[in-house]
C-alpha cells in the first residue's frame, strides 16, 4: 500500500517565506511539517511514501535524500544527536512524482497512478499532521470492517463553520463512524446535513484512482478530488472516521501553524 501526499501547492499564504523555502519545509518544534506527514505514513504500515511535487520545489527532495559528508561532518565534531536526524530523514523510504501544473487535488493524486498497484492507498493532505500516528491506523480498521471501503477522516465545526468546509451527509453506523451518503463542498449554513467536515486523510479504493482519469474540471476548472469521491459513492461505500480536535493539526495559514507550533511545544514540554 502506498501513501499519497501532494506538495506541489506554491504556499501563498506564506509568502513571502515561501519564495525561497516549500510550506512543506517550515519547522513544526524540531523537524518540517512534511516529514511528520512522511512518518505518519508509514507508521500506517504504507510501505513508501509517494510526494507529489513541483519540480521548483528540491528542498523537499534534498530533506530526504542521504548526506554522508554532512552526517560524518556531525559525528566527526561530536554531534551524533544531529546525524542520527539527519540519516533518519535521508532513509525514510520516499519516492516522488511531479504535477507540473496546478490543476487541483484531484489532478495531484491522479499524477502518482503510474505508482500504483492495483491496491488501496492513503491521501494525506501535507499542511496537517497528525503527531501520534493513530488517525490512518484507525481507518484501516474501519475499512476491514467494512469490506474494504474507503474511509475518510472528519472533524465535527461549529454550525456556523460549516460554509468554509466540505462536509459529509450520511448516518451513523457505529460508535465513531458515519455511513457516507454523499459530500457536499461549502454549503450554507441552512443547507448543511451535517456538522462533519472532511479532514485531510483518506483510505481510498483503487477505483477512485481509475475514476480520477474520467473527472472533468469542476470548481476553480481544477480536477477535484471531491468529484471522484461522489463518483465512487454510486458504486461502492464509503465511511467516515470522526476525529477530535487534538487528533491533528492544521498549519496551513500562518495562525495555525503558529498555533500547532505553540500547542505541540507544549505538549512536549508536559504543560
Amino acid at each position: 500500500m502506498k501513501a499519497l501526499i501532494p506538495a506541489a501547492g506554491m504556499g501563498t499564504r506564506f509568502l513571502p517565506a515561501t519564495k525561497a523555502i516549500p510550506k512543506e519545509m517550515l519547522l513544526v518544534v524540531d523537524r518540517p511539517v512534511i516529514q511528520y506527514v512522511v512518518e505518519e505514513g508509514l507508521a500506517s504500515g504504507a510501505d513508501e511514501v509517494v510526494i507529489i511535487n513541483s519540480r521548483e520545489k528540491k528542498a523537499i527532495e534534498d530533506h530526504f535524500a542521504p548526506d554522508a559528508d554532512l552526517e560524518a561532518t556531525l559525528r566527526e565534531r561530536g554531534k551524533d544527536v544531529y546525524a542520527e536526524a539527519v540519516a533518519h530523514a535521508g532513509n525514510l523510504p520516499v519516492s516522488f512524482v511531479y504535477q507540473d501544473e496546478p490543476l487541483g487535488l484531484g489532478h495531484a493524486v491522479h499524477c502518482a497512478a503510474q505508482k500504483m498497484d492495483g491496491d488501496p492507498f492513503f491521501v494525506l493532505l501535507g499542511d496537517v499532521i497528525v503527531p501520534d500516528n493513530q488517525m490512518l491506523v484507525k481507518m484501516r480498521e474501519v475499512s476491514e470492517r467494512h469490506g474494504g471501503a474507503s474511509v475518510i477522516a472528519v472533524l465535527p465545526v461549529p454550525e456556523d463553520q460549516v460554509s468554509r468546509f466540505g462536509v459529509i451527509a450520511g448516518e451513523p453506523a457505529e460508535d465513531g463512524v458515519w455511513k457516507v451518503d454523499r459530500l457536499v463542498e461549502k454549503p450554507p449554513v441552512d443547507q448543511a446535513p451535517s456538522n462533519l467536515t472532511i479532514f485531510g486523510r483518506y483510505l481510498l479504493s483503487p477505483r477512485v484512482m481509475e475514476l480520477l482519469a474520467e473527472v472533468k474540471p469542476g470548481a476553480g476548472n481544477e480536477i477535484q478530488l471531491t468529484d471522484a469521491l461522489d463518483a465512487v459513492l454510486a458504486e461502492e461505500e464509503m465511511y467516515a472516521l470522526i476525529i477530535d480536535n487534538e487528533d491533528g493539526f492544521d498549519t496551513g495559514t500562518v495562525e495555525t501553524w503558529l498555533d500547532t507550533n505553540n500547542r505541540l511545544y507544549a505538549r512536549r514540554m508536559g504543560k
